[in-house]
């Protein structure tokens, strides 16, 4: 159970963040990676006999966010409050970041996976195929395609041209 406890401290901020790149919103990216760890810790003997145990946390975390998606309605959800933020103006960043974010949207989700997967995760082309679960090749042509898109997306291309 250390191990566990070890594990998650320190894999933490990776994993929310890998899930909000995914396409959540930081507190379901939370619950998600909440829910991904809690099926780890179930099998936690076998995550951790696991040739590359973070590979394997993250296919954990990527089939509980296919099979969240599958089922569950993520329309908007009415509040009563509505939040007060003072401070400087992050506009800018909000904006960045939103362009982004419809760009990785628009990337068929295996694309999209691979592209998380490689870029901000930092997984060699083996271990995202070990992920995966295809071949080093397929691997390649996704983030080939992802990447391809991306660099043609009209709005990204605004975006690296204003800064």
């Amino acid at each position: 159970m250390d191990d566990f406890s070890e594990y998650v401290a320190a894999r933490w901020p990776r994993l929310v963040r890998s899930a909000v790149l995914l396409g959540c919103t930081h507190a379901e990216a939370e619950d998600l990676v909440q829910t991904a760890l809690e099926r780890c810790l179930l099998k936690w003997n076998k995550v951790r006999a696991a040739d590359d145990r973070d590979a394997y946390v993250h296919r954990v975390l990527i089939n509980t966010f296919l099979s969240g998606r599958r089922r569950r309605w993520t329309g908007e959800k009415p509040t009563g409050v509505l939040p007060e933020y003072a401070g400087t103006d992050q506009t800018a960043g909000v904006d960045d970041t939103d362009a982004i974010m419809r760009a990785l949207d628009r990337l068929p989700s295996d694309q999209r996976t691979a592209v998380v997967l490689r870029y901000y995760v930092h997984l060699s082309e083996q271990q995202m195929a070990t992920v995966l679960d295809v071949a080093t090749g397929t691997v390649k042509s996704r983030l080939s395609r992802a990447v391809k898109a991306l660099a043609q997306d009209p709005t990204l291309a605004e975006l690296r041209g204003t800064r």
